[in-house]
C-alpha cells in the first residue's frame, strides 16, 4: 500500500510514466518530453538521470537510502508542467531532475518553490530560468545568451560579407538565443535581409523557404527545435538555396540528421564542450554504449544534474533543498562527468565554455578535436 505522503490525487497520478515507488527512501521526479515530436529530447534526460541513480543504489545509495525515479511527461508545455508540478509535490518528491525546457521549467519553478523542492535543470536554457529569483532552481548547463552572442562574433569575424537571415519559432528560449545574435549584429552595424518567426508542428515550409531564397540569404541563424529546423533546410535545398545554417545546441542530436539528412551538411552549432571528451565521463559513457545508447546532446548533463544533488547532499548530510541550494550558490565545487562545475549566485554555471560542432558526413564533429 502506497504511504500517504505519496499518495497523489487521482487525476494527478494519471499524468506519472510510472507507479509511484512506495519502497524508496529517496524519491526524484524527472519532468521533460517523453512523448510526441521532442521525445528523443526526453530520452536524453530520462536515460541519463536513471543510469545516475542506478549507480548510486549501485553504490549503497546515499548513506544507505535508496533512490527511485518518477517521470512525468510535460510535453515541453507550460500548462502541462505546471500540472506536472502539482503531481510531484502531492507525491512527495525530494527534488526534480528537470524540466527539459525552458517554457516548462519556468512556471513549474514556482509550484516547487512554494513547496520547497528543489529543481536542477539540465537543459533550460533560457536566461529567465533563473533570472527569475528564485530561491530553488539550479542550472547545470549554460544560458542561451551566451550562445546567441558566441554565433553573431563568428559571422562576423568569419562570413563579414555574407547576408544573414534569423529565424525563431517563438518559444522562450528561440526568442532569447536569436535576440542576443540580433543585438550583436546590429552592433556592428549589420542588419538580417529576413527577421521573422515560424510556427513549429508544420508539414510544409516551402513559403518560409522561398522567402530566404529571395532575400539571397547566405547564413540562417534559426532559434528552434530540431525538429523544424531539418525540414527547413531540406526546404531551402528543394527551392535551390544554398544558404548555410547556423543555430545553437537543439540540432546537436542525431535525429536533426535524419529528418534533414544531406541537406544538414555544413551546418554549424554552438554547444559546451562535449562531455563524452572527457575523462570523469568515460566509465559512464561506456555503460550507455554497452546498452546501444550514444549519451548525446543533455545525456550526460541529467547524469550531471544528479551527481550535482548527490554532492551537495553528502556535504550538507541533508536532503533539505533550502540547505542544498545554499551550499551550491556559496560555490563550493563538484565533480561531475560534464567536469569540475561551480555556480555563480544566480545558480548558473561559473565560466561555462562553449565549443562550435558541424554536421558532416551524417555525424556532428566538434570543430576543435574532432569525433
Amino acid at each position: 500500500m502506497i504511504p500517504t505522503r505519496f499518495a497523489p490525487p487521482l487525476a494527478l497520478a494519471a499524468m506519472l510514466l510510472t507507479a509511484p515507488a512506495a519502497s524508496a527512501d529517496i524519491v526524484i521526479g524527472v519532468a521533460g518530453p517523453f512523448s510526441g515530436p521532442y521525445a528523443t529530447l526526453g530520452e536524453q534526460l530520462k536515460r541519463g538521470v536513471q543510469l545516475a541513480v542506478d549507480d548510486i543504489n549501485g553504490t549503497g545509495g546515499l548513506r544507505g537510502e535508496r533512490l527511485a525515479v518518477e517521470y512525468a511527461d510535460d510535453g515541453c508545455d507550460p500548462r502541462k508542467a505546471v500540472e506536472v508540478a502539482t503531481a510531484f509535490v502531492a507525491l512527495g518528491v525530494t527534488f526534480v531532475a528537470g524540466h527539459y525546457c525552458s517554457g516548462a521549467s519556468i512556471p513549474a519553478a514556482k509550484v516547487y518553490a512554494d513547496a520547497g523542492i528543489l529543481e536542477i535543470t539540465p537543459a533550460s536554457t533560457h536566461p529567465k530560468v533563473t533570472d527569475g529569483g528564485d530561491w530553488n532552481v539550479i542550472r547545470v548547463c549554460p544560458r542561451d545568451d551566451a550562445q546567441g552572442t558566441v554565433a553573431a562574433e563568428r559571422v562576423l569575424e568569419e562570413f563579414p560579407d555574407q547576408k544573414v537571415a534569423i529565424l525563431n519559432d517563438q518559444s522562450p528560449a528561440a526568442v532569447d538565443v536569436t535576440n542576443k545574435f540580433r543585438e550583436r549584429l546590429s552592433a556592428a552595424s549589420v542588419t538580417p535581409v529576413l527577421d521573422e518567426s515560424y510556427k513549429p508542428g508544420l508539414k510544409d515550409y516551402e513559403d518560409l523557404a522561398l522567402r530566404l531564397r529571395d532575400a539571397r540569404a547566405d547564413i540562417v541563424y534559426i532559434g528552434g527545435s530540431y525538429v523544424e529546423a531539418g525540414q527547413i533546410i531540406r526546404a531551402l535545398r528543394d527551392v535551390g538555396s544554398n544558404a548555410r545554417l547556423m543555430s545553437n545546441d537543439a540540432l546537436v542530436t542525431e535525429d536533426f540528421w535524419k529528418i534533414a539528412k544531406e541537406a544538414a551538411e555544413g551546418t554549424l552549432m554552438t554547444f559546451t564542450f562535449d562531455p563524452q571528451n572527457f575523462e570523469d565521463a568515460r566509465p559512464v559513457i561506456e555503460r550507455f554504449k554497452a546498452e546501444g545508447y550514444n549519451p548525446e546532446g543533455y545525456t550526460l548533463y541529467a547524469y550531471a544534474a544528479v551527481q550535482t544533488w548527490l554532492s551537495a547532499a553528502t556535504a550538507t548530510g541533508s536532503t533539505d533543498s533550502h540547505r542544498i541550494a545554499d551550499w551550491l550558490k556559496a560555490g563550493n565545487h563538484v565533480r561531475t562527468v560534464t567536469g569540475d562545475i561551480a555556480f555563480d549566485s544566480k545558480d548558473d554555471l561559473r565560466n561555462p565554455r562553449f565549443a562550435w560542432y558541424r554536421w558532416e558526413n551524417a555525424k556532428y564533429v566538434d570543430e576543435a578535436i574532432g569525433r
